[in-house]
């Protein structure tokens, strides 16, 4: 069993920055990728970026040039690092973890953005 457990979440006033954290915990092996998705007040999920095993990333429009998904320890921890935060930023975010059969998530974080 997998469990994924995110962090960093928070308030921060637009403009500002913070770096969520996912560290997967339990039965590890490789995954073949880990991505961070987000949920807005009324909105869909949608997916924020992306990371598979090989290094590369994958970014929706309105991530890039402002969030950085990283990945560490053996590919089990995966950072989302967001600058130039925007209060249309404001939503849950979830890590989302692929394996081979299946996939994993987080229970997700807050993030508000303030005007």
């Amino acid at each position: 069993q997998v469990q994924l457990v995110e962090s960093g979440g928070g308030l921060v006033q637009a403009g500002g920055s913070l770096r969520l954290s996912c560290a997967a915990s339990g039965s590890l092996f490789n995954f073949n990728a880990m991505a961070w998705y987000r949920q807005g007040p009324g909105k869909q999920r949608e997916l924020v970026a992306a990371i598979i095993s090989g290094g590369s990333t994958n970014y929706a429009d309105s991530a890039k040039g402002r969030f950085t998904i990283s990945r560490v320890n053996a590919g089990n921890t995966v950072y989302l690092q967001m600058n130039s935060l925007k209060p249309e930023d404001t939503a849950v975010y979830y890590c989302k973890a692929d394996g081979i059969s299946r996939s994993w998530w987080g229970q997700g974080t807050q993030v508000t953005v303030s005007s």
